[in-house]
């Protein structure tokens, strides 16, 4: 019997996403964080790849988060408080 809350299958997709492509933001985007996903991918982008550096470690510091919490923690926390930032 699985008794993981519901949208919990989107941690591992979101901390995964976040350690490997975090300086485009692709884990915000799979969240539904659309506005601070555009932030990150623009950031990254528009300084030529010289903010990229810093956007990864934003990433990869929130895919670790997302993936050491609980399934019920990360729902409550990134599903339905949408805290965007950390």
């Amino acid at each position: 019997m699985n008794t993981s809350p519901p949208d919990a299958s989107k941690k591992i997709a979101a901390g995964i996403c976040g350690i490997l492509l975090g300086g485009l933001g692709v884990h915000k985007f799979v969240l539904g964080y659309t506005t601070e996903g555009l932030v990150m991918l623009l950031v990254s982008l528009l300084t030529c790849g010289l903010a990229a550096p810093i956007m990864s470690i934003i990433g990869l510091i929130e895919g670790i988060m997302y993936l050491t919490k609980s399934d019920e923690e990360f729902v409550n926390t990134y599903v339905l408080n949408k805290k965007g930032w950390f």
